[in-house]
């Protein structure tokens, strides 16, 4: 048996090697980022993620450590995403855009795609009034529940590579947009009404519009919002008969396309 010494000495070996390849792994993954943008090639690219997967469960399942290296090699390629977040964003990304938009739908695949943080401001205020949004409004209006939303938008400012899910009428007050613009691109997304309703129709957390469920409807509400939604926004993009990974892949291609 070696001397505990020289075994410690091995693993310090080891750890150094360890280091090296990761930093030169995560070099070649900004170097990916770099050529793809150079060539104006997708940045997601779901399906290479699925091939590499299924290269490591391949690797891994010749290892007696086959579950402690699942975990580490699910670090490693978390770490790889955040990698390039930094390489393609420096601010946050704020989504905004009338209910049924797909806010939360693109904000779910950014957070999943690019390992980005994922922050809604009605979940923030569910959160800090311990309430439903509905609860809220039935109890406090709308101007109560507008009040919190403008402080969660506040609360975010200092943060960065976060995605930010808005409410739909989030930036009706203007402080909210100069508040976002601190440190965030305004991105709008748009949607027929009749892709809206559709999208919102069995859905019983819409106060605004709980007895009004129909085209006509929104399609008012939408072009009160219409002005203000456009005037915030750094970039618009339409949803409709889109697949989320179309509409990231959109917004990561406009975003670049500002820095």
């Amino acid at each position: 048996m070696r001397d505990i010494e020289q075994i410690r000495k091995d693993i310090e070996i080891c750890d150094e090697e360890l280091a090296k390849l990761l930093t030169r792994r995560m070099d070649c993954i900004e170097e990916i980022i770099s050529y793809k943008k150079a060539h104006g090639m997708s940045i997601l690219q779901p399906e290479q993620e699925t091939r590499q997967r299924k290269m490591l469960e391949r690797i891994l399942g010749e290892s007696p450590y086959e579950d402690e290296f699942s975990e580490v090699f699910g670090c490693i390629l978390n770490m790889s995403k955040k990698v390039q977040a930094k390489k393609l964003f420096t601010r946050n990304i704020a989504l905004i855009g009338f209910m049924g938009a797909g806010k939360s739908t693109v904000s779910h695949c950014l957070k999943d795609m690019l390992a980005l943080e994922e922050v809604e401001t009605d979940a923030m205020i569910v959160e800090a009034e311990k309430m439903a949004i509905t609860d809220i409004f039935a109890k406090y209006g709308e101007p109560y529940f507008r009040n919190c939303e403008s402080n969660a938008i506040i609360e975010l400012q200092n943060r960065r590579r976060v995605i930010i899910s808005c409410g739909g009428g989030a930036v009706m007050r203007d402080e909210n947009v100069e508040n976002l613009k601190k440190s965030s691109r305004i991105v709008l997304l748009t949607a027929t009404p009749e892709t809206t309703l559709e999208r919102v129709k069995d859905s019983d957390e819409r106060p605004i519009l709980n007895g009004h469920m129909n085209v006509e409807y929104i399609a008012e509400l939408m072009e009160k919002r219409r002005e203000k939604y456009e005037a915030a926004a750094d970039i618009v993009i339409a949803t409709d008969k889109k697949t989320v990974i179309e509409i990231c892949e959109e917004l990561i291609q406009k975003l670049n396309q500002m820095e």
